[in-house]
């Protein structure tokens, strides 16, 4: 009995719990819903409840119901759909700092070298910057106790740093010239997450725009970017989605009604317990004229799609790029009364042409949909575009009558394969090991006030061209134990020079530096330029 009962406990345990839930509880909605009540039905017999309390009351050995119950919530949820998770109490505060666009701190990025914390870059107008923090600046020590050594994580120098606002923390900096420590307490205040990384000018023309995610801060970005290109004279658009995992549904529909004419679909959901409900476009956009191109990759996923679906079946825009993650449901954030949290899936969504782009999984099997996008690699789907096998033969119509396929993902209109040129075993070593970012940090320590002053990174490539950095990454990645590598350091030369640039011009410049750099040998991009010409 003793056997069974180890076997069948956590069974009968993760089902009870599987409808506890979501009985005699009150949930708050935090996405698009509003606060919901769920109520116990009347005149059931709430066997869970009752199976929770005898083991509580009764059971041969202490247990621990909170730690039981803790476990055997995500086992549940396994069961269901690979997008339906648990949020512990101690992650949720992280997680909704993404999806809200601030959290709060003192306002530095730091990186962890040589087991020291070294701030890489100052955020405008933030509590460091306000005392005179610098980047290139040491943390050695927090509250007059040393904060160096092997034991430093990022997560616990982020849990030391951020707190709640209007709180201090004193910390102790090294700087560069400086004999010693600067002592500083620090006031911590709204530090907010840039969901927009870049909107710049990328041809007299044509305004670019780099999006991270769609957080609530996002709509906000959005508009002043397109606001600032169009005084700039942008009068068409390259919006890049690439690596952008989602976010919030209603955050990119109220950004794709700016592209959109009066009455244009833009997506809609349905689901068990949900009617289907439209969402169309206003005809308030302030970009209905502008000729639009979205950059997207297997990383672009959910409000992403959202996106590119959106702009594809109402032909507004070009689609360029490799085919999208393939993420098609809508989950609404339920709030439980110890801080804990649920995301579960209450519908699908579907683009304007009635398609559901999410892909296949297999209820409790996550193991196939964890490793589509390697399985997409290695049957070459990032190289050849006939390699691309979507699991839907169903064809679907643009307005325009275009065949559009659902079930796996946005397919680009054009494909751009990933950029092989100038690839290497050796490079690729560099880049995995990080010795190129490592060399870039080292060398925009120590010429920090040489490298201060170009203002622009037209004149900071300039100079940099003047130096003999591949070598020198080389040299420094021999130090660190990869052997130089002669044959791969020639093949490789240009993507080693690029890269390191572009990583040294964000030390001193930022982002905006960054990206313009990597764009000069953007495949996809070059290609979206041709198009909009």
């Amino acid at each position: 009995m003793n056997s069974r009962t180890k076997i069948l406990l956590p069974l009968i345990i993760a089902g009870s719990l599987c409808v506890g839930v979501f009985i005699g509880n009150i949930f708050t909605f935090v996405a698009t819903h509003p606060v919901t009540i769920i109520n116990k039905p009347k005149g059931s017999y709430n066997k869970i409840n009752a199976l929770l309390d005898l083991i509580d009351r009764d059971y041969v050995d202490s247990v621990d119901m909170r730690v039981l119950m803790e476990d055997a919530i995500p086992n549940i949820l396994a069961q269901l759909d690979p997008h339906s998770v648990y949020i512990p109490a101690s992650d949720l505060q992280g997680v909704n700092e993404g999806m809200e666009g601030s959290f709060s701190g003192i306002g530095v990025q730091f990186n962890i070298q040589n087991d020291t914390v070294m701030i890489v870059a100052v955020i405008p107008n933030g509590p460091s910057e306000k005392l005179g923090i610098q980047a290139g600046d040491r943390i050695v020590t927090v509250a007059d106790t040393a904060f160096v050594g092997g034991k430093i994580t990022n997560e616990g120098v982020m849990k030391t740093l951020r707190g709640k606002k209007g709180t201090k923390v004193k910390v102790g900096i090294k700087r560069t010239g400086a004999k010693d420590l600067i002592p500083y307490t620090i006031t911590r205040g709204d530090i907010p997450i840039n969901s927009v990384d870049i909107a710049y000018m990328i041809t007299p023309r044509t305004g670019y725009i780099k999006i991270n995610v769609f957080s609530a801060r996002t709509y906000d970005e959005f508009m002043a970017a397109i606001s600032k290109l169009k005084t700039d004279g942008a009068e068409q658009l390259i919006i890049d989605l690439r690596g952008n995992p989602g976010g919030a549904m209603d955050i990119a529909i109220a950004m794709i009604n700016e592209l959109l004419p009066k009455n244009s679909l833009i997506v809609y959901t349905e689901g068990k317990t949900m009617p289907r409900e439209d969402f169309r476009a206003d005809g308030s956009g302030a970009c209905q004229k502008m000729k639009v191109a979205v950059l997207i990759d297997e990383w672009s996923a959910s409000a992403s799609e959202i996106f590119a679906g959106a702009i594809q079946d109402n032909d507004r825009g070009a689609i360029i790029g490799r085919r999208s993650f393939g993420k098609g449901l809508v989950q609404t954030q339920i709030a439980f009364p110890d801080s804990s949290a649920l995301r579960l899936t209450i519908a699908r969504y579907y683009t304007p042409s009635g398609r559901s782009i999410q892909k296949h999984y297999d209820k409790g099997d996550d193991a196939d949909y964890e490793n589509d996008i390697a399985n997409r690699y290695l049957h070459g789907e990032f190289d050849v575009k006939d390699s691309i096998k979507q699991a839907d033969t169903v064809q679907y119509r643009t307005r325009k009558g275009r065949v559009v396929y659902g079930g796996g993902g946005i397919m680009p209109d054009y494909f751009v394969p990933r950029d092989t040129l100038g690839q290497s075993a050796y490079f690729n070593k560099l880049v995995n090991y990080s010795y190129i970012y490592q060399f870039a940090f080292d060398y925009a320590d120590r010429n920090r006030q040489t490298l201060k002053e170009y203002r622009t990174w037209q004149e900071l490539i300039a100079y940099l061209h003047t130096q003999n950095l591949v070598n020198e990454v080389a040299q420094y990645a021999e130090s660190k134990g990869v052997k130089k590598n002669i044959v791969g350091l020639r093949k490789s030369e240009k993507q080693i020079e690029n890269l390191t640039f572009a990583y040294i011009s964000r030390l001193v410049l930022g982002d905006e530096a960054f990206y313009p750099i990597l764009n000069e040998r953007d495949k996809t991009v070059l290609k979206a330029l041709e198009l909009l010409k």
